[in-house]
């Protein structure tokens, strides 16, 4: 489950640079944003799509690919506006998340009906995310003030995803994932908000978060309809 420190993009300097941003500059923002993250989305399928062939391979070398995949992404903080090599790592990173995907994806291609499967948890992940997005714009109400407490959710989701590892709940490991589910599309909302004010440093922060929420809320109904889908 690729759960990562949602607030990682943020820093003290945001209010002031907020502050300073014209409508202009915010709509440039916007637009760059959703550029980069819909690129982003492009990367993780060919990260993905050449995966899937190495599924064995990438399930026995996780935790070396897992730790370069967080390498990139902490590095991505140190590089950002250095043009050229931003994107580089950018990319860098969302291809590494879609090669860590591959071997859940070829699990359940084995599966009976597996491609319907991972198409269904794609397009739900769609709707769900399009939705939220929507929300976060037409809706009067503002999510931009919780922050700590989707960050303390998120981390007592990561708690008891670890715990699960030694456990092996199945029933543990359905909540989970609908937790998941739930808190990242909130955080769709959150993220969308902050975007839209213009919020996060730079447009890859922002497409970055998009992308961790987008990722998450698949990866988690991947694996429930996995689950749900199966004969087992």
């Amino acid at each position: 489950m690729g759960l990562y420190d949602r607030d990682y993009a943020r820093g003290n300097s945001f209010t002031s640079g907020v502050q300073s941003r014209d409508d202009s500059q915010i709509v440039s923002f916007v637009k760059e944003t959703y550029k980069l993250f819909a690129a982003s989305m492009m990367a993780g399928a060919v990260g993905a799509y050449v995966g899937v062939p190495l599924a064995g391979t990438i399930a026995a070398y996780f935790w070396p690919l897992f730790a370069l995949e967080i390498g990139l992404l902490i590095g991505l903080q140190f590089v950002k506006h250095k043009q050229g090599i931003n994107l580089m790592v950018m990319f860098g990173f969302v291809f590494m998340t879609g090669l860590m995907l591959a071997p859940l994806l070829a699990r359940t291609l084995g599966m009976s009906g597996g491609a319907s499967i991972i198409g269904n948890a794609f397009a739900m992940t769609s709707v769900v995310f399009g939705a939220m997005s929507f929300y976060a714009i037409k809706t009067t109400k503002d999510f931009t003030s919780y922050g700590k407490p989707l960050m303390i959710a998120l981390f007592v989701i990561i708690g008891f995803s670890i715990l699960n590892i030694f456990i092996g709940n199945p029933m543990l490991h359905v909540i989970i994932s609908g937790a998941v589910v739930v808190l990242f599309s909130i955080l769709v909302i959150y993220d969308t908000q902050n975007i839209m004010r213009g919020a996060y440093e730079t447009p890859i922060d922002g497409a970055i978060a998009l992308y961790l929420d987008f990722l998450n809320i698949f990866t988690a109904l991947l694996q429930l309809f996995g689950i749900f889908g199966s004969d087992d």
